[in-house]
Order: C-alpha cells, then structure tokens, then sequence
C-alpha cells in the first residue's frame, strides 16, 4: 500500500516556498522580456502559504493525534505560518520575516517526524495512546 509521509511532503513544500522566494528576484528581471508580469502577485503568494498551511496542518495534526501528542510542533508551525502572513503585509520587512518562517516551518515537521519516530509503538496492540486524547 502506498503511504505518504506528509512531514516529508511539508517540509518539501516548505524548501519549494523558499527557493521561490529565493529565486523569484533573480527570475523577475527576465520575464518582463517574455511578456510575464508577476511582480507582487498577491494570489499566487497566499496560494502558496495556504498550500504550506493545509499541508503542514494535517501532517503536523496527523502526528499529533495519533502518534505523539505534544503541541510544541503545532505552536511553532502556526508562528512560522505567521510570519509568512506578516510578510505580505510588510512587503518592506518581508526579509525578516522570511527566514524566520521558513526555519520555524521545516523545524516544526523535523520535530514533529522524530516524535512520531519515538511513538513508533503506536497503532499496535499494547499502545494506549487513545486514553491520552
């Protein structure tokens, strides 16, 4: 059966979100050449955090409920997606709060990935996790 590791597939998202930021500035000085307009395309940025935001919300929660049950990876996913928040609204700090975001997003699935890895006793006979929710 195929099985996708959602903390895998959140920090991807995460580092795909980073090289776009990274990248974009180098990209945009060519595209008006090509005839693309994409400088501060608002849509296309808060699809990009909301895609980042349901993805590492159901990873995040996923471990959370059935394996783990410690918040602290969900605290710092949601200061994380914050910033990103906060970077499109000050478009002149948006270097702050970038990399804060970024590390607070990746660091919270590597959190939330090693306690599910400790929790690899769960869903077997002697797990009592259920009498923890």
């Amino acid at each position: 059966m195929f099985k996708i590791n959602y903390d895998a597939l959140g920090i991807a998202t995460s580092l795909a979100c980073a090289i776009h930021c990274a990248i974009l500035p180098l990209v945009l000085t060519s595209l008006p050449v090509l005839g693309v307009n994409i400088i501060h395309n608002i849509p296309f940025e808060y699809g990009m955090i909301c895609l980042a935001l349901a993805i590492g919300s159901y990873s995040l929660f996923h471990g959370y409920r059935k394996h783990h049950h410690k918040i602290l990876p969900l605290f710092i996913f949601f200061s994380g997606i914050s910033f990103l928040f906060l970077k499109q609204v000050w478009h002149d700090h948006q270097v702050w709060f970038l990399a804060p975001a970024v590390v607070s997003i990746v660091g919270a699935h590597w959190l939330n990935y090693r306690y599910c890895k400790k929790a690899n006793h769960c869903h077997q006979e002697d797990c009592n996790h259920a009498e923890l929710i």
